[in-house]
């Protein structure tokens, strides 16, 4: 019986040991990019970024191809690369606004229904009352 537990112990242990291990190694410090931009806390900042660099090299790659000239081609590609990553942000954070708006209503709905649920201010009970008495 004791041997059986104390088995038990040091596994448990262990697995103490290697879930706090892994918490450790999560604990990375934030990547900020050029030292301001949080890109992994800010909502939409990665995938702009990513996508902006994508843009990037998508524009001074065509340019280059197209034209040959290695200065004018670069200049694309950071053009390319504000474009893109402020085109994306935008779309990215106005649908971020839209859930948020949308998750709130929703929140407000579900708490009318919990503090409403079963008196006389319930909107069903209404319905149901007058349905039955049609």
């Amino acid at each position: 019986g004791r041997r059986f537990g104390a088995r038990r112990a040091r596994e448990a242990e262990g697995i103490l040991y290697i879930a706090l291990s892994l918490q450790h190694l999560s604990c990375w410090t934030p990547f900020k990019l050029l030292g301001i931009l949080d890109v992994e806390n800010i909502p939409c900042a990665r995938d702009s970024v990513l996508y902006g660099s994508l843009g990037s090299v998508v524009a001074g790659l065509g340019h280059f191809l197209l034209t040959s000239r290695i200065r004018r081609s670069c200049d694309v590609g950071v053009g390319g690369f504000i474009l893109v990553t402020l085109g994306c942000w935008f779309h990215c954070r106005y649908n971020y606004a839209k859930q948020r708006i949308q998750e709130r209503i929703a929140r407000e709905g579900i708490k009318n229904k919990i503090l409403y649920e079963s008196t006389h201010l319930d909107p069903e009970r209404k319905q149901t009352n007058s349905n039955s008495s049609n």
